[in-house]
Parts: structure tokens; sequence; C-alpha cells
């Protein structure tokens, strides 16, 4: 069960995980588009429709860089309205800081800082324009992942993990002691193994002792895999019996006296051993 568990729970991760990377993806592409429109748009207030908007780079995680292929006049007052409006047609956060800086050093020419409430974005000198030159402007996205989106992945991982275990548990639940009688329910039967038989509704199952061995070591231990030679050594070669073909042979009457009942199989794992399953 416990390496079933790992196998889910590595599972959903991963999906999570690409379900991340995925939208990681998605927000790029969607940055990049509305960064390339915000440079067209700085263009034209420059009356320039030929240059080019050169292509966007990311930077890091959610920051942003913005070129030209020649330089131009920024109007801190257009540029603020122009990123504003291209921002909220792509749905992008609404937290974020722009950086126009001067091609030759760096140097930050004019920046400012945007935030959901507007009352607390930072935005300085926007009636001084800056002159013609060479800038780059880098876009850097301020909000932080959503909190909630982190429960959310959390609650669905909680939910899987405990439906898992609920699903292992309805399996495993074919054995039940009924007390006073040391008799055990196996799907559709009860198993007397003190009596080496089977009772399905009014029908008694006579067992014989290999076979009562067989089946009380598969309720012990249902659905799992149990190795032949545990098996051969329990019932045969601790009592000093060595032996061939038997196993198979005693397996297969076990499968046809609980073959009334589809729910329950003993499997085959070539080359390993056998498996008490029921659906």
């Amino acid at each position: 069960m416990r390496k079933r568990a790992i196998f889910y729970i590595s599972i959903f991760l991963i999906s999570v995980q690409l379900i991340s990377c995925k939208k990681a993806n998605e927000f790029t592409e969607k940055v990049k588009v509305s960064l390339r429109n915000v440079g067209h748009q700085l263009l034209l207030t420059n009356q320039d429709s030929t240059s080019l908007v050169l292509p966007i780079k990311e930077l890091s995680k959610r920051k942003y860089q913005l070129t030209f292929q020649s330089d131009l006049q920024v109007s801190p007052d257009s540029l603020v309205a122009i990123v504003k409006r291209s921002f909220s047609q792509s749905e992008l956060p609404s937290n974020y800081r722009i950086e126009v800086k001067e091609c030759l050093n760096d140097e930050v020419a004019y920046s400012y800082e945007m935030k959901l409430s507007e009352e607390n974005a930072i935005v300085p000198c926007k009636s001084r324009v800056l002159p013609t030159n060479c800038y780059f402007i880098e876009a850097q996205f301020l909000k932080k992942e959503n909190s909630n989106q982190y429960f959310f992945y959390g609650f669905l991982l909680l939910i899987s993990v405990l439906g898992f275990g609920v699903y292992q548990t309805k399996k495993r639940k074919i054995v039940i002691d009924t007390g006073s009688n040391n008799s055990l329910s196996l799907g559709r039967f009860m198993f007397y193994p003190e009596q080496n038989k089977l009772i399905k509704e009014a029908e008694e199952i006579p067992l014989s002792k290999k076979e009562c061995e067989l089946l009380t070591i598969f309720i012990d231990r249902p659905n799992e895999v149990i190795k032949r030679e545990e098996l051969m050594k329990k019932v045969w070669e601790e009592n000093g019996v060595v032996v061939g073909r038997s196993l198979d042979t005693y397996i297969s009457k076990l499968r046809k006296k609980l073959k009334e009942d589809t729910s329950i199989k003993i499997t085959n794992i070539h080359g390993v051993g056998y498996k008490l399953e029921i659906d």
C-alpha cells in the first residue's frame, strides 16, 4: 500500500508541476505580446511607423525587457497610460514596476510602480518628457503567486491521499473476524479455518488441509503478491515435504471453489507468485 501511495502521490505532484509550468509559459507569452504592443504604441507616439520593436527578452522569473531598433522620446504620461491599458487588455497582474533605462550605461531614466490599489501606486514626474535617446524598458511583475493556489494544490493532494487510503481500505476489507465462531468473511463466503471449510449461503464447501493453509495465508495478506517460494516453504517444506507442481494444483482447486464469487480471484503473477484479489 505504501509503495502505491507514493506512486500516486508522485503522479499527482508531477501533474501539478506540469500544470504550473504550462501556466508559467502561458503567462510569459501573454507578457511578450502585451509588451510588444506597448512598444508599438510608444513608437506611434513618436510618429514612427517603420522602426521595429525587437524581440522581448525574459530576464528572470516575472521580469522582461522591451528594446527598440531606433532611438525614441519617452513621455511618462503616455508610457503609464499605454502600459496600463495593454496589461489590462491582456489580463496581466496589476502590481508591476516599469523602468526606462538608457542603453549606453543602464542608468534608470524613469521608473514607477503600479499597484492593485492605485492610491498606493508610485508614479512620479509624469509630465517630464525624456529626450530622444536609446532606451530599453524593463517590466517586473511584483505580485507573488497567490497563496490560495498553493492551498488549493495542497487540498487536492490531501484529498487524493485520503481517497486512495479509503480505496485501499475498502479493497483490504475482505477479511472480517466474526468473533466466537472463529470464522472469516471472504466476499460472499464464510471461511472456517479450524473446520477446513467454506460456507456460501446454505452450501458447505469442504477444504483439504493444504487448501485451508494456503487460503489462510492469502487472507492474512490480501491484495499482496506472495512469492511461490514462501508459499511452498510455509505449507510444505516446514513439514519436511518438498514439492514440485503441488502448489499450482492446490491453487487451481481453490480457484474452482471460489469461482462462484466473481469479485474474488487468485491471480498468478508470472515467475513470482500469487495474489488474492477482490473487486
